[in-house]
């Protein structure tokens, strides 16, 4: 009797792998809902994002893609639970810049950033450097000279250890010369809610966020870190015209898979991703957020994977020389 459980068991087990192999085969993806892993709090611009194009890959992919938040360490947690999926499409990854900054500033990532497979970009689009409504400076050049003078006086939120908001943090304290009293928050969403309530002097957010709050007056606007200024806010002038070249930055979100996954899968969810982006629901939300797409050409998978290898040889040699890591 205990041979003939055993043989059964044995059975059964070989059964439900040939099934789960076969799930997971190209050809029958998407079998089952997949989930899109957000790497910052729910609210923030990366949710919203993936909010917007998860209604649209629904329709093309014909399973219900679900939106789900994993919070910590800089985004890098994130990446970490991506890793460890299954390489079946069914689990993938919104990300940013934060991606291939976090290979350069955490020492123990429990992953190799390179093995995450780009499906695609997504959008690019610059940060917004914003105030508290009742700050005490009245112009840009009041700004920086109060920064100036009262160095760690002032509270500067970011997203995360190696979020853009974060980054942008690091060139402005290169750029003035001081060491500010940096808030970490998991995310610009709550970090932009504690601007509105006063409770921090300064962010550096994603346009995606900081748009509807310059628009309903809750906080007030510097400048955006983009080479010109953006149509949805025409008066926020640029960091170059505020006198801080130095702090030009442009961020870009895309989507990633675990480490292996199948060519022919990625090939579907870029598809999806494409189709996404041409949708016209989607195409008027950024326009609204102020954030810009790539050219079509640059759409692909590879067209990423280049641009993820430049960028993780710039954020290199930047966080490098700024001296910031995490871990051991």
């Amino acid at each position: 009797m205990r041979r003939l459980k055993s043989a059964l068991a044995i059975l059964v087990a070989g059964y439900f792998a040939v099934v789960g192999f076969a799930a997971a085969q190209p050809e029958s993806f998407p079998s089952r809902p997949i989930t899109i892993i957000v790497p910052f709090a729910a609210g923030g611009p990366s949710d919203a994002i993936a909010r917007l194009l998860a209604q649209s890959m629904t329709q093309t992919l014909g399973q219900p893609v679900i939106v789900q938040t994993v919070v910590g360490a800089g985004g890098t947690a994130a990446a970490l639970r991506l890793s460890k999926s299954q390489p079946d499409g069914h689990t993938i990854l919104i990300h940013h810049i934060a991606l291939v900054a976090g290979a350069s500033l955490y020492k123990n990532l429990g992953y190799v950033t390179t093995e995450l497979v780009p499906i695609g970009l997504i959008n690019s689009g610059p940060m917004v450097l914003a105030t508290r409504k009742n700050y005490p400076a009245a112009t840009p050049a009041e700004l920086i000279a109060k920064l100036k003078a009262d160095g760690a006086k002032t509270t500067i939120a970011h997203g995360g250890i190696g979020s853009n908001s974060h980054l942008c943090i690091l060139l402005l304290q290169e750029t003035l010369g001081v060491k500010m009293t940096q808030i970490a928050y998991q995310g610009t969403g709550p970090a932009m809610n504690d601007l509105v309530g006063g409770q921090t002097d300064l962010l550096f957010d994603q346009s995606t966020n900081a748009v509807p709050q310059l628009e309903a007056g809750t906080v007030k606007g510097v400048a955006v870190t983009s080479a010109q200024r953006l149509a949805v806010v025409p008066s926020l002038p640029t960091v170059k015209e505020i006198g801080l070249p130095q702090v030009e930055f442009t961020l870009w979100h895309a989507l990633y898979a675990p480490p292996s996954t199948p060519a022919p899968v990625i090939e579907k969810l870029n598809s999806a991703l494409q189709i996404a982006l041409k949708d016209k629901l989607v195409r008027e939300r950024f326009d609204a957020f102020g954030t810009q797409f790539f050219p079509e050409s640059e759409w692909t998978p590879a067209a990423h994977r280049a641009r993820f290898e430049a960028e993780l040889a710039t954020w290199r040699r930047i966080i490098e020389k700024s001296g910031v890591s995490v871990g051991n």
